[in-house]
């Protein structure tokens, strides 16, 4: 050595390397180099002088290695620690801290599974006895190509978990087996160049991607519990001819048709604030999100997707409805999939194998629309997970004249944008790689089949013949949620089918949010027994004071008993003679007293 450089050592789970550095340089200077070197993000490791992680090297721009007293030759020890970005190179034990994620239990339940595709032994081709196996009736695995292609209907895309299983094969076992979500934002903290727009270099500039279609999804089948629900969906366009949107709530279940398959479950649709017109549709801030979120988690829910239509009538005596998604137009216009890819960017799939913690995203998109016969029908679809990265990192955009048509923005000196490619072959089987300016979103969809349960379930609304209370949002058609409406719909039931009452998801939404008297601090305990079905929890609850009260004000509108609490006395029982109303509440008193028993008011 001439006595300026040196060679530090640094020991990694990946192996040693060396690297050679002037004495001179600061370790603020030296850590970029040991993380170029080992391919490790700067915030990804720590380094030590001994390998049981004692005298800790601290990246300091006053320390120099002279002044840090290594020498030529010795030995670093590189410890990875959590980091937003770990590299696929990583070992095993560096992603340690990420098995801590917490999976969808339908993902755990799934990861317990063999996943193999059992086959009967073939009689003509198998020559052995019922206790053996031969290469004609040995179990395939979830991703088999040629089970895939010949099952009836064929499977497009593999299962999420087929797609695990298929890169944790192998010699390794998939022991390097991480999962990536692309990244199209240039990487914070060079220290070789100033930022952007001034200087950029290969260390922090993003890889240019090239699109691909995705071989995989995260859900396999989407299924609407029954038909009525789907309806009175429908009904608002019916009523109205303006198109709508609502949230899809239900559960993940394991779906057989596809191995180690997914399937979307819908128990509900929740219809939030919106302006909607013949040809267009806008969200509106919902006040009562995080309750809709609050009732459907305590009934074992989760928001699994959104839905809306796009019906055109076509022939009103026939019920017709025009086809308008179709080969020759658009399945889902550009501003839907950044729609849809913003939504499952809101509603990430945990996952352990992944280098953040998750990957992609089981969130669905339905749409009603016509199909070749002009009848109404529903389709579900995904966006790739390199679609979410491109909305996530604000890089795509629709374009003006046509919904087809999405385009890569280009770069600014606010933001660098990587160039995204993708292949097209023509007539005659050239492939091309095109810049996607403009890009076809075809390349960004995951077609996911869609159905109604072959026999209808009823997770809500089991007493079919009863007339349902009002969906929110619709005071435009005349479905208003108020006391008068709430007593209305109570007045059906019995005392002692109060259960099958309370199993109305847009009934619980208004009696967590109603302007009266909101219930949602004491509905725990409802929510609880109505998710397990217990009726009698459910019976003790409506005799408690805060249902007494609700009923106090359906009398006040209704004046008739309802179905609450089986030995409760409504309140224009009590003070059928001689009341007074408050003129706040509503409420009405005994003549006895000179205030609300409610709230306190002054008698009128």
């Amino acid at each position: 050595m001439d006595g300026k450089n040196i060679v530090i050592r640094v020991q990694s789970p990946a192996g040693t390397i060396r690297i050679n550095v002037s004495l001179s340089v600061t370790l603020y200077k030296f850590f970029p180099m040991v993380a170029d070197s080992c391919g490790i993000p700067l915030d990804g490791f720590e380094l030590f002088r001994n390998r049981d992680k004692s005298d800790k090297l601290k990246r300091s721009s006053k320390v120099t290695i002279r002044s840090a007293s290594l020498k030529h030759g010795d030995m670093l020890y590189l410890i990875p620690c959590k980091s937003p970005s770990v590299t696929p190179d990583s070992s095993s034990e560096e992603v340690t801290p990420l098995s801590t994620v917490k999976e969808d239990e339908i993902d755990i339940i799934l990861a317990k599974e063999d996943g193999k595709i059992t086959r009967s032994r073939d009689e003509q081709l198998c020559r052995h006895g019922a206790n053996a196996k031969c290469v004609h009736c040995v179990p395939l695995e979830p991703y088999n190509e040629q089970y895939l292609l010949e099952h009836d209907p064929p499977i497009k895309h593999l299962s999420f978990h087929s797609h695990l299983r298929k890169l944790m094969g192998g010699v390794d076992k998939g022991k390097f087996a991480l999962l990536e979500n692309p990244n199209c934002k240039i990487k914070p903290g060079c220290t070789e160049h100033a930022p952007w727009p001034a200087g950029i270099c290969t260390k922090c500039q993003p890889s240019a991607i090239t699109l691909d279609r995705q071989t995989f999804r995260h859900v396999d089948n989407v299924m609407f519990e029954n038909p009525k629900m789907f309806d009175r969906f429908l009904d608002y366009w019916r009523k109205t001819g303006k198109q709508r949107i609502g949230f899809l709530y239900g559960n993940y279940e394991v779906h057989k048709d596809v191995p180690l398959g997914i399937r979307a479950t819908v128990s509900a649709i929740y219809e939030p604030p919106q302006v909607g017109t013949p040809n267009s549709l806008e969200l509106i801030s919902d006040d009562k999100d995080s309750i809709v979120d609050y009732i459907a988690q305590s009934l074992g829910l989760v928001r699994v997707g959104w839905i809306f239509t796009d019906l055109l009538a076509d022939d009103l005596t026939k019920g017709t409805v025009k086809h308008v998604r179709n080969l020759e137009s658009h399945f889902l216009s550009a501003e839907e999939c950044i729609m849809a890819a913003d939504f499952q960017t809101k509603h990430p799939n945990p996952c352990r194998l992944s280098t953040d913690g998750s990957f992609g995203s089981k969130f669905v998109t339905c749409i009603v629309t016509g199909d070749s016969s002009k009848q109404i029908h529903t389709e579900a679809y995904q966006v790739s997970n390199q679609c979410m990265s491109l909305v996530q990192d604000n890089c795509l955009v629709p374009t003006k004249d046509a919904a087809e048509l999405g385009y890569i923005k280009e770069s600014t000196s606010q933001q660098y944008v990587p160039d995204v490619f993708y292949s097209q072959t023509d007539s005659y089987g050239n492939k091309s790689k095109l810049l996607a300016r403009p890009l076809p979103v075809e390349f960004l969809l995951v077609d996911v089949p869609s159905a109604f349960a072959l026999e209808p379930l009823q997770s809500f609304n089991p007493l079919t013949t009863k007339e349902l209370f009002p969906i929110e949002n619709r005071s435009d058609v005349g479905d208003i949620q108020d006391m008068s409406s709430l007593a209305k719909y109570m007045k059906q039931f019995t005392s002692d089918e109060f259960l099958e009452a309370m199993l109305d998801f847009h009934l619980l939404i208004y009696l967590a949010s109603m302007d009266v008297y909101p219930l949602r601090d004491h509905m725990d305990p409802l929510l609880e027994a109505l998710k397990h079905r217990d009726k009698e929890t459910v019976q003790a609850w409506s005799k408690g004071e805060q249902w007494l009260t609700v009923e106090h004000f359906m009398d006040a509108h209704d004046g008739t008993t309802h179905s609450g609490g089986p030995s409760s006395t409504t309140n224009s029982q009590q003070y059928s003679v001689g009341s007074w109303t408050c003129s706040q509440c509503t409420y009405i008193n005994a003549v006895t007293r000179g205030t609300c028993e409610i709230c306190d008011g002054p008698r009128r």
